[in-house]
């Protein structure tokens, strides 16, 4: 299971969850040999055939863990009903992948990133991109219509992953007196733009792209555009690459 299944609705049904804090509840063994193993447990709750719930985070992925009635054993993995639903979701959902997501959301906005769009768009996309991915100008493209209308603003993490010259490209956008105008000018122009790679990166421009490639490692991100956005319900929603038609009316919403 990945974060990017956040649309999940929580579920009614045996699991309660419980806002017992952790840190005041003294873990059983089972559940400590897995923390020790690297897994950060997020919070406990009520599952059925006297098994104890713990929802843990095991790098950015969201692991269900069911401890045994003795206390001694602890099992890994999906939990279904008597109607085949993963009761594991809902818990999952609530204490590991919203506030994660959550988090994410924030250090994307504390990132470096240039703004395409109107400041006032009541609608707001991230996107990790590479000034030399096609995809990164195919999606720029085809958000168009919602920038212009002034629905949706992007807002461009500018990483360096695709050629030796990427992220000297990038700097050369943002240590511009413009990077709004220079990044447009260079999407406009696709294939056939004259963007020149910087010789020698200004070192407080070096920082803001150390920055954003930390950011994209942290998150188990490998490829451009990936791109982010809040759903109707406002939870955080990862699309890879540029998107179907259907999906990306769906990311955008009206025009």
């Amino acid at each position: 299971m990945s974060f990017m299944r956040l649309s999940i609705m929580a579920a009614a049904g045996m699991l309660t969850l419980q806002s017992t804090l952790l840190q005041a509840e003294e873990l059983p063994a089972p559940i400590k040999a897995l923390e020790a193993k690297g897994a950060t447990i997020k919070g406990s709750f009520d599952a059925p055939g006297g098994l104890k719930g713990y929802a843990a985070q095991y790098q950015n992925q969201g692991m269900a863990l069911y401890l045994t009635p003795d206390g001694k054993h602890v099992l890994a993995g999906n939990l279904f009903d008597e109607k085949g639903e993963d009761i594991s979701e809902a818990p999952l959902q609530k204490l590991v992948y919203e506030p994660m997501t959550k988090a994410m959301w924030t250090q994307m906005e504390n990132s470096a990133w240039i703004e395409d769009g109107a400041k006032t768009a009541p609608k707001v996309i991230y996107l990790f991109s590479d000034a030399n991915c096609p995809y990164c100008n195919m999606f720029w493209e085809q958000a168009r219509p919602w920038v212009k209308s002034g629905k949706v603003q992007l807002r461009h993490i500018m990483v360096g992953v695709i050629r030796e010259d990427s992220a000297a490209k990038a700097a050369a956008l943002m240590a511009g007196a413009n990077p709004e105008m220079a990044l447009q000018k260079h999407e406009q122009a696709g294939k056939s733009s004259s963007l020149k790679p910087l010789q020698t990166i200004p070192k407080d421009i070096q920082a803001k792209l150390d920055g954003n490639m930390k950011l994209m490692e942290d998150m188990g991100l490998s490829a451009t555009p990936s791109i982010f956005y809040k759903d109707e319900n406002g939870h955080v929603q990862q699309q890879q690459g540029a998107p179907r038609p259907e999906v990306l009316a769906k990311m955008m919403g009206p025009k």
